[in-house]
């Protein structure tokens, strides 16, 4: 088979198309034939070395869409023949890639690899984000960073779902309308405006109840000030950098603030909460009752194009790779 490997830390140049031995399903395991892969930041992070402990050289990937193709032993989840996806790949850049069944989630019918690579992910995350992080009361005002993105589209388009007033950060002119689009009520153009304060002004100086930040360094600091009395501030990446340590006393003086800093697999730890996120995702998907933005398709040879427009945020939506 073909896959992507990684022989050595940098940029999208070291991402490699190669002939791979096909990985064998062990117990509990499932071999599947990737017919999508889905494009995260966390794989430019595993590239570039960050945390990073594993021998090289690696394949990159945890999201993917395909045929099960065969089922280790103890696999009652699946069998052969079964269309699924999930985020939980073990080298999802290739032709074949192996997955705890646990973990897989079956695709609806009518849905396809890459739609269903494109919307798990990130679906389930926005699906955490405005049900337990700062769970959305109907009347609620927040803020989205990065509301162009392709988690920023489904947070505003589940916070809309909710009854919330969404406002939502973007870089440019064509972002804000996508975001608009989306159901966003208001978008800040952050690189002609400082958001903080369009905050405060659209809110006539009260702030919002929550604000969903994946940016992390850059914006973290305006978010805090971007919030209400008792408002929460939810991180949840960091692709601008990590936050710096703070003194939590900040909190309290600027109005017993809640921070948090979150991450999917806390919010499927069980299957059934995976199932539960998941199956929201996918069949709201397929129901057209949320818009699934595909920013671009590429053929798995160009996993580095696809790295390089990613990065460069260069994007609106998902990156998909296609074997």
């Amino acid at each position: 088979m073909h896959a992507i490997r990684v022989h050595e830390f940098g940029g999208p140049e070291v991402l490699r198309y190669e002939e791979a031995e096909q990985p064998k399903p062990g117990p509990g395991q499932a071999l599947v034939k990737v017919g999508a892969v889905g494009l995260n930041f966390t794989e430019i992070y595993s590239r570039r070395g960050a945390g990073a402990n594993a021998v090289l050289p690696i394949t990159p990937g945890g999201e993917a869409a395909g045929t099960v193709e065969q089922v280790g032993e103890g696999v009652t989840e699946v069998m052969p023949g079964d269309m699924v996806a999930s985020n939980a790949f073990s080298g999802a850049y290739a032709e074949y890639a192996v997955a705890p069944a646990n973990r897989l989630v079956a695709m609806p019918a009518s849905m396809d690899a890459p739609h269903a690579a494109a919307a798990l992910l990130q679906g389930m995350t926005a699906h955490y984000l405005v049900h337990a992080s700062y769970p959305i009361q109907r009347g609620d005002t927040v803020l989205v960073h990065a509301a162009a993105g392709g988690t920023g589209l489904l947070i505003v388009q589940m916070a809309k779902m909710l009854g919330a007033r969404v406002f939502g950060t973007v870089s440019s002119d064509e972002k804000a309308k996508l975001a608009r689009e989306a159901g966003a009520d208001e978008t800040i153009i952050y690189t002609k405006i400082d958001f903080a304060q369009e905050v405060r002004r659209l809110t006539n100086g009260e702030g919002v109840h929550g604000v969903y930040d994946s940016v992390g360094r850059d914006t973290w600091e305006g978010s805090l000030n971007s919030l209400r009395t008792r408002g929460t501030l939810v991180l949840f990446g960091n692709a601008s950098g990590p936050v710096p340590p703070i003194d939590t006393s900040l909190l309290s003086s600027k109005g017993s603030l809640r921070l948090t800093r979150v991450t999917l697999g806390h919010h499927i730890a069980t299957r059934a909460e995976l199932l539960d996120r998941a199956n929201d995702v996918l069949n709201w998907t397929t129901s057209g009752k949320l818009t699934l933005r595909i920013g671009g398709t590429f053929p798995l040879a160009q996993a580095a194009e696809a790295h390089r427009q990613l990065e460069g945020r260069a994007t609106t939506g998902k990156l998909v790779l296609v074997p």
